[in-house]
């Protein structure tokens, strides 16, 4: 089913079908993308998609300061001013003592997504509507002809997107503070970022 953006009802709708534990495409500041409750979701979506199980995806949070409900981790100030934005931050996790497990984390900076999460309470799996393998899909009809059957909602968000936007940038952020550009995509990160205060 196809739904609008700007339909009044399309947040309640979106917020409805990931708490029944169903997949969603939606539009974000990026790219279209595969959305899911964490962690619920995650299996359905790498069915979907046929990724491979150990490539983790994106995490989607409500507001910037969320990230530390999951982290130690001091983020780098001038990183951290960069949200809410088109920037993943990989950081070390909580509950991983002697095997360090990281997580991707993005505050988007989409008004109508944040607000989605929000109402969720909890953060939604994004990465990017296609098979693995594929070009990235962002004409609507050619979405719900390959994935149509599989997801419970096809939010079109319009002119929003453009067919040549670019992904995230994704910087990890070691625990003791290192940053690492790991894909350059539509935000540029400042040189020499360190670890600073939050």
């Amino acid at each position: 089913m196809i739904i609008t953006k700007t339909d009044p009802l399309s947040c309640e709708r979106v917020v409805n079908a990931v708490l029944q534990k169903n997949i969603v495409i939606i539009p974000t500041d990026t790219v279209y993308g595969f959305s899911g409750i964490v962690p619920a979701a995650e299996n359905a979506i790498r069915a979907i998609k046929g990724r491979d199980e150990h490539k983790p995806f994106i995490q989607l949070i409500a507001e910037p300061s969320d990230i530390y409900q999951y982290t130690d981790v001091k983020i780098p100030l001038a990183l951290f001013e960069l949200w809410p934005g088109a920037v993943t931050i990989i950081v070390p996790v909580h509950g991983t003592p002697g095997s360090e497990v990281t997580v991707g984390f993005r505050c988007p900076g989409d008004q109508w997504l944040r607000t989605v999460i929000r109402r969720c309470g909890m953060p939604l799996y994004s990465t990017s509507v296609n098979r693995s393998g594929f070009p990235l899909l962002s004409d609507i009809s050619a979405m719900e002809a390959e994935f149509g059957k599989e997801v419970e909602l096809i939010v079109d968000g319009g002119d929003c997107i453009l067919a040549d936007a670019l992904p995230s940038t994704i910087v990890s952020v070691s625990s003791a503070g290192e940053c690492t550009v790991i894909r350059q995509g539509s935000v540029t990160v400042p040189a020499g970022i360190t670890a600073g205060s939050r």
